[in-house]
């Protein structure tokens, strides 16, 4: 069986300054610059790369999911430093704050300056 000592996830963005930007002053996640992309170190110990990609896409799907305590307070703070959180009807049918409720985890997803979707999920354990 296939066994990686090291395990990290990557994805891309078009502009790295302002992903830089997003990750440690609007997230306050440990970044460190590289000379290929950044480095994230989440408290739980994993690890992300982000590497810059002239033809860069956004991601369709959610790439971080950040597991929070208090997910009401989590969407108010991040609404204050500027993000702005996804609405949809339908299947996913989200509140005024963007916050789906009921069938399964409470979640609320919002992108990141690159158009790749992140979430919050409230952590009931």
């Amino acid at each position: 069986m296939f066994k990686g000592n090291k395990v990290f996830s990557s994805f891309s963005v078009n502009d790295l300054d302002e992903a830089q930007n997003f990750y440690s002053k609007t997230l306050g996640l440990n970044v460190s610059k590289r000379s290929e992309g950044l480095n994230i170190e989440l408290s739980s110990g994993g690890k992300v790369f982000i590497y810059p990609k002239d033809d860069h896409e956004p991601a369709t799907f959610t790439i971080l999911n950040f597991m929070v305590a208090d997910i009401e307070k989590t969407v108010d703070q991040l609404t204050e430093k500027g993000i702005k959180f996804e609405n949809y009807d339908g299947e996913l049918k989200t509140d005024e704050k963007g916050i789906f409720r009921g069938h399964g985890p409470t979640i609320a997803w919002f992108k990141d300056p690159a158009g790749n979707f992140l979430s919050i999920i409230q952590d009931d354990q």
